[in-house]
């Protein structure tokens, strides 16, 4: 794997990573630090990275395990040392799982295959990051229209 980085003069702070599957994705900082404010921070685009990351393995896992997944989505919300280098010191992940009869421990289960074994970003973060867990689920149930089960994983 390999990603290229590229300052964009002129621009403040703003960056320009191309990756090496071709895409490109642009970054800046806030106003306050030199940037222009135009782009995700680079600390944004790694949480949203780990967010994707465990959000893939999760469907993947379900429709394995022959689950009708409609939706997932992972609201995150961290936070950072007050001082340098500001790492991650806190991350929780809120899992939204929608879906036809998704049982709860199937939800269970794929959340901690993803935090215990498959998502790399996630696993990297939790050696300076305390990760924690949450999940619903929205589905339909055939008899009488919309159910929703809540649960805290780890």
């Amino acid at each position: 794997m390999e990603c290229t980085i590229h300052w964009v003069p002129g621009s403040g702070m703003g960056m320009m990573a191309e990756t090496g599957s071709g895409h490109v994705v642009t970054m800046d900082g806030a106003v306050e630090g030199g940037g222009r404010n135009l782009a995700p921070r680079p600390m944004e685009l790694l949480l949203a990275g780990a967010g994707g990351c465990t959000a893939y393995d999760v469907v993947l896992i379900l429709q394995r395990g022959r689950h009708r997944v409609t939706d997932c989505r992972v609201r995150l919300q961290a936070e950072r040392a007050s001082g340098d280098p500001k790492v991650f010191t806190r991350i929780h992940l809120h899992f939204i799982v929608s879906g036809q009869g998704v049982p709860a421990a199937a939800v269970e289960r794929a959340i901690a295959l993803s935090h215990e074994k498959y998502c790399s970003a996630t696993i990297m973060l939790s050696k300076t990051a305390e990760v924690t867990t949450s999940y619903e689920i929205t589905g339909v149930d055939d008899n009488s229209g919309q159910i929703a089960a809540q649960a805290p994983v780890a």
